[in-house]
C-alpha cells in the first residue's frame, strides 16, 4: 500500500511535478535545438521558464552544472535573442535574469530577429547585383548566350525581391504584433 499523506491518502499515485517541470524543459530544449539553439541553452531556457524569480549566473551555473564561461555564452545569447532579460538591480552585486514566459512574445522576437536578418542579407546582396546583370543584359560586348543567362538570373533575383520585400511587411506585422493579434487569447 503507497505512502498515506493527511488530508490525500492516494498522494504517492500523484506524479512528481519536478518530473513534470523536467519533461517539459527538455521539450523546450529539443524544440529550440530545432531553430539552431544549441540544445543546452534551450534547456536553460526551460529551466529560468519555469522559475518564480531572476537568477544569478551562479545559481544558472549551479543549476545547469557549466562553467562560468559557457554560463556566460548561453546567458548572451539568450538575452540577444530576447528570451532572458537582464534586470537593473542586483542581487550581492551580481547581475541577474529573468525568463521572458511569454511564448508568443518569444517567438515574435526570436524569429523577428532571424527573418529580419534574411531580409536584410538577401535584399542587399540582391539589390548590389541587379545593377550589374542589367548592365550586363544593355551592354552590347556581352555574347547572346551570356544575355540570356543574365536575363534569366535578372527575372529570378525580381522575384526574389518580391518575396524578399513580401517577408519584410510579414516581420514588420509580426513586431507590431498585427500577425497574431486576432488568435491571442482574451484575458477575461
Amino acid at each position: 500500500m503507497g505512502k498515506e499523506t493527511a488530508g490525500n491518502p492516494n498522494h504517492s499515485s500523484l506524479p512528481d511535478r519536478h518530473a513534470l517541470r523536467e519533461r517539459v524543459i527538455e521539450a523546450i530544449a529539443n524544440t529550440m535545438d530545432l531553430y539552431g539553439v544549441n540544445h543546452t541553452f534551450g534547456k536553460l531556457y526551460g529551466i529560468m521558464y519555469f522559475e518564480d524569480r531572476p537568477m544569478t549566473l551562479e545559481e544558472m551555473k549551479n543549476s545547469m552544472n557549466m562553467s562560468k564561461s559557457n554560463m556566460s555564452y548561453a546567458v548572451r545569447s539568450l538575452t540577444e535573442s530576447q528570451m532572458i532579460y537582464k534586470l537593473e538591480e542586483k542581487k550581492d552585486r551580481q547581475d541577474q535574469y529573468l525568463a521572458e514566459t511569454d511564448f508568443y512574445r518569444t517567438f515574435q522576437n526570436f524569429f523577428g530577429a532571424k527573418l529580419q536578418r534574411e531580409v536584410d542579407v538577401m535584399l542587399e546582396g540582391i539589390r548590389e547585383v541587379i545593377p550589374d546583370l542589367s548592365t550586363m543584359i544593355l551592354s552590347e560586348h556581352t555574347s547572346s548566350e551570356d544575355r540570356d543567362d543574365a536575363l534569366r538570373d535578372l527575372h529570378k533575383l525580381q522575384h526574389a525581391e518580391q518575396y524578399y520585400v513580401w517577408l519584410q511587411e510579414f516581420v514588420d506585422k509580426l513586431r507590431d504584433g498585427k500577425f497574431y493579434e486576432s488568435s491571442l487569447p482574451k484575458n477575461d
